[in-house]
């Protein structure tokens, strides 16, 4: 009997250091912003009518919260804490949303970066052990191969907001030599590109969620048909700036690293396999949406062969629809073998 068959409530979470998405096998599906909020007095209880505030609706209320983002590179924090009791309230929240209006008690699959610490990973059961029945932990690029069944002869490229894990299958649950996990996400280029846009035009008000807004509108690497201008705030009054060479130069910061160690992972590989493994390459995450990225890794590559990079269809869900699909297919009394589990 499968997992689906037994008709138990079922999620698949990819928990990001910017997004969480969640899916279930009861058609449920959403993504939020990683955030949470806590109201800064009795003012601001009074106004939001509650003592806790998540996602888009944090930011938007932020003037009046004190703002967490729990899962600083994508992981929960090892040193407990404020960060640690957010963390919490967000997989609390994230599982109730998904749960809302069904019966039963939920077992979930969860998403992190590829080389999480084993001290992490218990963290993080700890907390989900108490909200689901049961509970696996696996990493989120292996979760986009099971989503696409490239599972052998294949490197996932998972550049999220706060990591970028680059992960190769071999036809098992990949070793940690199989896995490589850097902190040059997205959260690292909206840094650098404020940085960038501040030091050529000083007298701009340009802050780190509106360099994330224009990396996300307009995140490109190598040539570019038309420049990229935005209007930004200077003291108060609108202006328009030509970014062009700022959001290019940061975007392309990430490529580098990328390379050195998609090439190592590439030649661990058989020598006889190395040619399909250039065919199967997948860019995923939020990240794999900046335009060009795709065929400069082509052209770094080329000293291996002719390679193909593709693009996952739908970068939000692809983790967390490989996680849902996993528990519907593999029983959770066989989830030890796969990842780290945990029930109550």
């Amino acid at each position: 009997m499968t997992v689906s068959e037994d008709n138990k409530l079922l999620l698949g979470i990819d928990l990001g250091t910017s997004r969480t998405a969640v899916q279930s096998n009861r058609g449920y599906k959403n993504i939020i912003r990683s955030v949470v909020g806590y109201p800064k007095d009795i003012i601001g209880i009074k106004m939001l009518g509650k003592t806790q505030v998540f996602g888009e609706e944090a930011m938007k209320r932020r003037s009046a919260l004190t703002i967490y983002h729990p899962l600083q590179d994508g992981v929960v924090s090892e040193t407990g804490g404020g960060d640690f009791n957010a963390a919490a309230e967000l997989i609390r929240h994230v599982v109730e949303l998904a749960t809302e209006g069904t019966s039963g008690d939920p077992c979930g699959i969860i998403g992190v970066p590829a080389r999480a610490s084993i001290v992490n990973k218990e963290l993080l059961l700890d907390i989900a052990r108490g909200i689901m029945s049961s509970v696996m932990v696996v990493s989120e690029p292996f979760m986009v191969a099971y989503s696409m069944n490239m599972l052998s002869n294949a490197i996932v490229i998972d550049i999220g907001g706060g990591t970028i894990d680059i992960c190769g299958m071999k036809g098992t649950v990949p070793s940690i030599d199989d896995q490589v996990t850097f902190l040059k996400g997205g959260d690292y280029i909206d840094d650098r590109l404020q940085t960038a846009i501040s030091q050529q035009y000083p007298e701009t008000q340009i802050t780190t969620n509106l360099s994330r807004m224009i990396k996300e509108s307009y995140g490109f690497v190598g040539p570019t048909e038309k420049p990229v201008q935005v209007t930004l705030r200077a003291e108060g009054r609108p202006n328009v700036y030509d970014v062009t060479e700022e959001v290019r130069n940061v975007c392309e910061s990430i490529v580098p690293e990328i390379v050195e160690h998609l090439a190592a992972i590439f030649r661990a590989y058989d020598p006889e396999d190395q040619p399909e493994v250039l065919q199967n390459i997948i860019l995923a995450g939020g990240g794999s949406r900046i335009s060009g990225l795709d065929q400069m890794l082509i052209d770094h590559l080329s000293e291996y062969g002719k390679a193909n990079v593709v693009c996952v269809d739908d970068p939000d869900f692809a983790g967390s629809n490989g996680a849902l699909k996993m528990a519907q297919e593999v029983a959770p009394e066989y989830w030890d073998q796969v990842g780290f589990v945990g029930s109550r």
